[in-house]
């Protein structure tokens, strides 16, 4: 299990190939990801950047304890969450969550159990600057 808050640009696939290739040979028959990237559009406006903020510690050990519960909760064999902080354009990854598990179901249950979890309880606050100059805290996450 492992847990990844950068504040710089980072390349989702070789963290995945990274976490994969860490693990026990032929023991994981199904590997699941998730990668979420900074989209130009929120709430109908035009967002040219933005900037995730963090409580480091507490952030670490809430992303922790969702691992643990999708451990739990699933047959799976080792999980990641990888998030970026900081100043975030828009295309930029923010996100890349891996589960493997030894079956396909488990991995994808899994994996998005992660990222539901993640977005409704780990303590991130991010600020949208817009087209117009003009800035605004998000205030509730979107779903699904």
């Amino acid at each position: 299990m492992s847990v990844l808050i950068v504040e710089t640009a980072f390349d989702p696939e070789a963290e995945q190939r990274a976490f994969t290739s860490a693990l026990p040979n032929g023991q994981a028959g199904a590997t699941a990801s998730f990668i979420g990237t900074m989209r130009n559009r929120n709430e109908g406006d035009e967002v040219v950047s933005m900037t995730l903020e963090h409580y480091p510690g507490m952030t670490d050990r809430e992303l922790a304890a969702i691992i643990d519960e999708a451990m739990q909760r699933w047959r799976i064999i080792n999980a990641l969450i990888v998030h970026r902080v900081g100043n975030i354009q828009p295309g930029d990854t923010i996100v890349l969550t891996v589960v493997s598990a030894e079956h396909r179901a488990a991995a994808f249950d899994a994996c998005r159990f992660l990222m539901e979890a993640l977005k409704q309880r780990a303590p991130f606050w991010k600020k949208e600057t817009l087209s117009d100059g003009s800035s605004r805290w998000v205030e509730k996450n979107t779903t699904g």
